[in-house]
């Protein structure tokens, strides 16, 4: 995300008289030989009723090595109670990572696995199927943004800390393309500089940039404990890219074709990710998980698979009229229309089958998000910028009948909880006090570490304040605090709560509670909790 700066959205708010100024703790850290061969850790993702993808990478002493290895898995932390284990071999081909998809696994199980190659063990690593039949509860986290010379991972710290967590959503913008001095935090310059020190085009320069990330301890603490599911967004590839570009890809200047920078960009991040693929070149990201009865868990690709071109802002303008024709025109997608086709067959399989909640993971605000009461937006990056694709999924839902929807999304360096509604300014279509009208709900996470639009806690303050007053369904706002968000689902509710660090100029292990919403089974509108 990088549609509009912090001076443009101060700009924004100005020009309507809305701004007054400016805008298993041991195994993972002190883990033996982790140095020699596991410097990149372990992880875990995808997880299903009966099966999880394992992954880690060795490190090679010579870039023709070919390694084999051996995992296991096992049902106590102590790795004595094996329940499956198997060979692996890797190498330059795949950068050598490994993948393994262990399957035949007990449904809502905690499991324990552990890597070993050329005489040295991995730390082990922890986590969980996902269960079956009648569930009471499932908590996650979500999180996004996590732009490494920026600030420290603080938020994967506290992540990885938590013991009351099933699993962990990365909602995308995992690594960020920049070259070394671009999008950095002053304070941390000579720090947390990146490698390679160019902006990433090649598919070396990609596997280093996610090498780079994992060598991060709390990311590695918070992918060692809880199984992640991830998505991408843009700046896995390039900025604001769409399925046949993107604003940071420039062929004048030397950059290639856009096509072989995203294959580079997908390749890397089959191979870095745990994500369930069918080939290293799979660039078919959106997919659905079942959480027994209570919800269907079903994770979205805004940003490469079918997305159009983003709609032009004028020369020195810094809001975009809803009535522009490149917005209304209903030929334009967000997803693609094999994808919107996709997302429709997967909501209307989970209401028949009977789940009490539809979770959908994706990258960019489906919220309107405006100055000027919906007449013009700040953003054609996200929704907004597609209007008509936002107008079929809600009027799909309301066709149908399909309630208890909740939206989790990343991209904004920021946190918002919204009521998501088809005009939320006009009271024959929205009342903010009962709920009516509201087709679901949504919970945006703060960054990791990227900057939010406002440069200071009280100056964003003030802005949230202002929006809040225009945007009734708006009901939380923090445009500057990092962190990250909980969601807790239960037959009876879902709640959101928002956690933000003190810091990420420094190491820092403190967080507090921002904000707890919740949104009640049957009526689909946020409440204060």
């Amino acid at each position: 995300m990088r549609s509009i700066s912090r001076r443009e959205f101060v700009a924004a708010l100005s020009a309507t008289g809305l701004a007054a100024s400016p805008w298993l703790a041991a195994q993972g850290r002190d883990a033996v030989d982790r140095d020699a061969a596991f410097s990149h850790g372990v992880a875990s993702g995808d997880p299903l009723h009966d099966r999880v993808i394992l992954w880690t990478r060795v490190t090679p002493r010579k870039l023709d090595d070919v390694i084999e290895g051996r995992w296991r898995l096992s049902s106590d932390p102590t790795m004595k109670q094996v329940c499956s284990s198997g060979w692996f071999t890797t190498d330059i081909t795949c950068d050598f990572t490994v993948k393994i998809d262990v399957t035949h696994l007990e449904a809502g199980a905690t499991y324990y696995y552990q890597f070993e190659a050329r005489g040295a063990r991995s730390p082990i690593g922890r986590t969980k199927t996902l269960p079956v039949g009648g569930v009471n509860s499932l908590k996650l986290a979500f999180a996004s943004c996590s732009n490494f010379p920026y600030g420290y991972f603080n938020a994967y710290g506290r992540i990885a800390e938590r013991q009351d967590l099933d699993l962990v959503l990365h909602l995308g913008d995992y690594i960020y393309e920049y070259p070394l001095g671009g999008y950095v935090n002053p304070a941390l310059v000579g720090i947390r500089d990146v490698v390679p020190v160019n902006e990433i085009l090649t598919l070396s320069d990609y596997r280093l940039r996610h090498a780079l990330y994992k060598s991060d301890r709390d990311l590695q603490e918070a992918h060692r404990l809880h199984p992640f599911i991830c998505v991408w967004d843009d700046h896995e590839s390039a900025n604001d890219a769409w399925k046949d570009g993107a604003e940071n890809h420039n062929p004048h200047e030397g950059e290639g074709e856009w096509h072989i920078r995203k294959r580079n960009a997908v390749r890397a991040y089959n191979e870095y990710m745990p994500i369930r693929s069918t080939s290293r070149n799979d660039d078919k990201i959106y997919r659905r998980f079942r959480i027994g009865n209570l919800a269907d868990l079903i994770m979205l690709d805004t940003r490469l698979h079918g997305r159009d071109l983003q709609a032009a802002f004028k020369t020195g303008e810094s809001q975009l009229p809803t009535n522009d024709p490149v917005v209304t025109d209903p030929s334009r997608s967000l997803l693609g229309l094999d994808q919107e086709q996709w997302l429709e067959q997967q909501l209307w399989s989970s209401k028949t089958r009977g789940a009490r909640w539809r979770v959908l993971g994706q990258q960019v605000m489906m919220a309107q998000l405006s100055t000027s009461f919906g007449t013009t937006m700040l953003n054609a990056d996200q929704w907004d910028g597609y209007a008509p694709a936002r107008a079929r999924l809600y009027d799909f839902l309301s066709t149908n009948g399909i309630g208890n929807n909740v939206v989790l999304t990343g991209d904004i360096h920021s946190s918002w909880a919204n009521d998501l509604t088809a005009n939320p300014w006009d009271p024959s279509v929205y009342n903010p006090a009962t709920g009516s009208g509201v087709a679901g709900v949504e919970f945006v996470a703060p960054a990791v570490t990227s900057p939010g639009p406002a440069p200071d806690a009280a100056t964003a303050a003030v802005l949230a304040g202002q929006l809040r007053f225009i945007s009734p369904h708006m009901k939380y706002i923090d445009l500057y605090r990092r962190g990250y968000g909980v969601l807790h689902l239960t037959p009876q509710r879902v709640t959101g709560e928002f956690y933000h660090v003190a810091t990420i100029d420094t190491p820092d292990g403190t967080e507090s509670l921002a904000a707890r919403l919740v949104s009640e089974a049957g009526n689909n509108a946020l409440q204060q909790a």
